[in-house]
């Protein structure tokens, strides 16, 4: 189908889905809610896309938060009443669905609900320009799609529930620190070295790529002990593959592996 308010491209194994409103700053509204929903739904489906790359159009932001959050930092009051039966827009977590891994090129501000789809990605790489932060609590609102839980995840409590709750606003450098991003890279080269990264990964397994992600994510939510049972029944599942045969195969060989997937 074709998309208005996304881009979405596809270079050998690897995707990439361009938030396109930058004339709003990349706002989630509805419409692009919906459209994500689509294309993460058929990258699922596609056995040829091994990685996913997700950015924001222009160079101002990767994505500054939902319509929804707009709408109530502008006091609006008709909207208010309107609250209760509005669709509740929730792109993180559809963005978290996807089963290849995810890498965030975050071009400029990652606030709300757009620090919330970076939170969802695996990896976050920053322009030196981006900034981050959960404003919502100004509005008397908390994040909504994730972030209370992820942010804690990833860089610890403490310091998740002091951006959470002063909602300062925080630099790439200040990112780099709490460990919310693993790079930062000049603003005008923050494209092809992510392209360098995704299309490096998606040489790789992708059975084996999904697998890893499979492991980490819900080895989170597991004791070690049940991490590491996870951990082996993935490994020994992927001894029944024709990628891991065609690893040794190319291994021997001393040649490039072909991986199918398969």
């Amino acid at each position: 189908m074709p998309y208005e308010t996304i881009i979405y491209t596809q270079k050998e194994h690897v995707a990439n889905i361009t938030l396109n409103r930058p004339e709003v700053d990349n706002i989630v509204n509805q419409q692009l809610a919906q459209e994500l929903e689509d294309i993460c739904s058929t990258i699922n489906q596609d056995n040829n896309i091994h990685v996913v790359v997700i950015t924001g159009a222009g160079d101002r932001a990767f994505c500054v938060g939902s319509e929804m959050e707009r709408l109530i930092q502008a006091d609006n009051t008709n909207m208010f009443s309107q609250f209760p039966t509005m669709p509740v827009i929730n792109a993180a977590t559809t963005i978290a669905s996807i089963e290849k891994p995810i890498i965030a090129a975050i071009n400029g501000d990652a606030l709300g609900q757009g620090l919330e789809l970076a939170l969802s990605c695996d990896i976050r790489i920053a322009s030196n320009q981006a900034r981050f932060g959960f404003p919502q609590i100004a509005s008397g609102l908390i994040p909504m799609s994730g972030g209370t839980q992820r942010l804690p995840r990833l860089i610890g409590k403490g310091k998740a529930l002091e951006l959470i709750l002063t909602a300062d606003i925080i630099d790439a450098e200040k990112a780099l620190e709490m460990g919310l991003v693993s790079q930062i890279i000049p603003h005008e080269k923050l494209a092809s070295v992510v392209d360098t990264i995704a299309q490096t990964m998606a040489e790789k397994a992708p059975i084996a790529l999904r697998f890893i992600k499979e492991a980490v994510n819900k080895g989170l939510d597991l004791t070690l002990e049940q991490g590491l049972h996870l951990e082996a029944d993935l490994y020994f599942l992927l001894h029944t593959t024709a990628d891991r045969t065609e690893g040794i195969r190319a291994f021997l060989e001393k040649r490039p592996p072909q991986f199918k997937g398969q």
